[in-house]
């Protein structure tokens, strides 16, 4: 599923082409995706903890094998747009679910070695998109990207079927019975659903518009009407006494920032690259390819021994070299040197991953496994929404830079472009988004800082 988001970045020119659309259009196979994942995230944790998580997690694979499917055959944008809501549904189910499985299955003392190895396959999928959609796309058609992702998703299904087993996952039979938040749900998709469109602006409304107000106004009204419900309903679909708990608080509150901190460089690097470097895709992700996999061998490292010597260590030295990384990465230029571009991205790979697992299972560590399903939709939102509003706010810099210099040019059209004051303008934008990002990323490490070890006391 990680995998899918970050192949369909690539295929995006090659789908506006066949359907004679504009590269805006087709943004919206991509917005789609957020936003449906991130709407109904949540509240499908909260299902995932009432039904039973093996029954969950295969209906989410059969949603998103059916959606891509769907996208395989599609003969219009409008019909593979909607493809992309039913791949979505699934893949929202599944990463609502995919921490309680895992973590469910290992023992309290493995915690981190159990989320360590989900960080792990993140780097691999992330890494493998490029890599492989390249070569597949130019040497087939972009609707084989989405055979990549159906195929071994199949197997994943009777693979689900024959090694699943809810009495060793962590299901809570009892909590079967139990009411279903609606009214909760509700408030969560409209306030999600619309932070992410007013922040993200993809209708390209001007930033004091009635519209982008609105939107802002509505949303925080959204967001005070679902807590003030969560607070008093009897079964709710997240549990806001947990923000009582300063581990739970902070925690959160570190893994939000660091990826608002962290994430545009993931988005941001793929146009320095290509742009101002001159590689084209298929190098692109190989460059690109050096950061997931720090990232990926870090995770396995810091997970395993979080669980010996504690998550503190590992998220604040991890979220310090991020700092550091960042600061680093707002000195690059045209003329930067591969030799060094490389190492500062493996570099930042391996730090994120020294802090992620760590700081999942410092959250996990405050609630019971009845509670596992809804936390786990929970971390994986809070990663999505920090990331939206991280790559929205890079954006919105670089835009603003460049336009105050009259430089107005979309950041696809930065590599036809010879004019040294545009290239001028998106390097002082560039310069100017890590500063900000990287105050975000000091946040981080304050809250990283405040966030103290807990061991949860189940009332057996």
């Amino acid at each position: 599923m990680v995998l899918d988001f970050s192949i369909v970045f690539l295929a995006l020119s090659s789908i506006a082409e066949e359907f004679g659309v504009t590269l805006r259009a087709v943004t919206w196979v991509v917005i789609s995706t957020s936003l449906v994942t991130s709407a109904i995230m949540l509240p499908l944790g909260r299902v995932s903890d009432i039904t039973g998580r093996k029954k969950f997690h295969i209906a989410g694979m059969f949603f998103f094998v059916a959606g891509a499917a769907l996208a395989f055959t599609a003969q219009s944008l409008e019909a593979l747009i909607v493809a992309r809501v039913v791949m979505a549904i699934g893949a929202s189910m599944g990463q609502a679910v995919v921490f309680a499985i895992i973590v469910g299955t290992f023992p309290e003392n493995e915690r981190g070695k159990a989320l360590g190895m989900i960080t792990t396959m993140v780097a691999i999928g992330a890494a493998a998109g490029p890599i492989i959609a390249g070569p597949i796309i130019q040497a087939f058609e972009w609707r084989t990207v989405f055979l990549v992702t159906m195929i071994p998703t199949t197997v994943g299904i009777v693979a689900a079927f024959v090694v699943l087993d809810d009495s060793r996952i962590g299901s809570v039979i009892e909590q079967v019975r139990a009411k279903y938040d609606w009214l909760g749900a509700i408030f969560s998709a409209g306030a999600l659903t619309l932070i992410i469109l007013t922040i993200s602006n993809p209708f390209a409304f001007d930033w004091i518009s009635f519209q982008i107000i609105g939107g802002f106004t509505v949303s925080i009204a959204l967001f005070a009407a679902l807590v003030w419900w969560e607070l008093r309903v009897e079964s709710p679909m997240i549990n806001l006494h947990f923000f009582e708990n300063s581990t739970f608080a902070w925690s959160t509150t570190t893994r939000l920032l660091a990826f608002l901190g962290g994430s545009a460089m993931f988005f941001l690097m793929p146009v320095f690259v290509q742009s101002f470097m001159g590689y084209d895709q298929r190098s692109a992700g190989l460059i690109m390819f050096v950061g997931a996999l720090g990232m990926g061998l870090s995770s396995q490292l810091s997970g395993r021994y979080s669980d010996t010597y504690g998550f503190r260590v590992f998220t604040i030295v991890g979220i310090s070299l991020n700092l550091v990384m960042n600061l680093l990465m707002a000195f690059f230029v045209a003329d930067t040197p591969l030799w060094l571009v490389m190492p500062v991205l493996f570099v930042n790979g391996a730090a994120t991953g020294m802090w992620m697992a760590p700081n999942m299972s410092a959250t996990l560590s405050t609630v019971g496994r009845g509670d596992y399903g809804s936390m786990s939709a929970f971390l994986n939102l809070v990663r999505n929404v920090g990331s939206v509003i991280g790559q929205a706010l890079a954006t919105a810099i670089i835009a603003g830079v460049m336009l105050s210099r009259g430089a107005e040019v979309g950041l696809s059209e930065l590599a036809d472009h010879a004019n040294p004051a545009v290239i001028d303008a998106f390097i002082s934008g560039w310069r100017l988004t890590f500063w900000v990002l990287s105050g975000f990323v000091a946040l981080a490490l304050f809250a990283a800082i405040k966030t103290r070890p807990y061991k949860y006391e189940t009332n057996d």
